[in-house]
């Protein structure tokens, strides 16, 4: 996977070939905030230098830098999906939440880090 991960935050790297420059985006976050550079180094620079002003910024405008959730997540997924979802966590004693909830956060802890 093409992602850069500095103090916390992280990114995900592109290539643009006609420009022939690497790309990215902080993650997490309300505002949107990229870098770009023509050479793996220059693009850690970048990504180093944008999440240390962006943490700057927030600082002096007195904004929590990373994006707020609600905890609730609603979404759609094939009805066979949804019935080995549910026969797993019922095998597992745990409610369908709290089963989605270990699986979801075993999986976003992997690309994370």
């Amino acid at each position: 996977m093409n992602v850069m991960n500095y103090q916390g935050y992280a990114a995900r790297v592109e290539f643009d070939a006609e420009c022939e420059i690497f790309f990215g985006n902080i993650a997490g976050i309300s505002d949107v905030v990229g870098f770009h550079a023509d050479t793996v180094d220059g693009l850690k620079e970048a990504f180093h230098k944008a999440v240390d002003d962006y943490i700057e910024t927030c600082r002096k405008l007195g904004k929590e830098p990373h994006r707020s959730y609600s905890g609730k997540m609603m979404f759609r997924v094939d009805p066979e999906v949804h019935a080995r979802a549910a026969k797993a966590a019922e095998l597992a004693g745990k409610s369908l939440n709290q089963w989605a909830e270990e699986i979801l956060s075993r999986a976003a802890g992997e690309t994370a880090a």
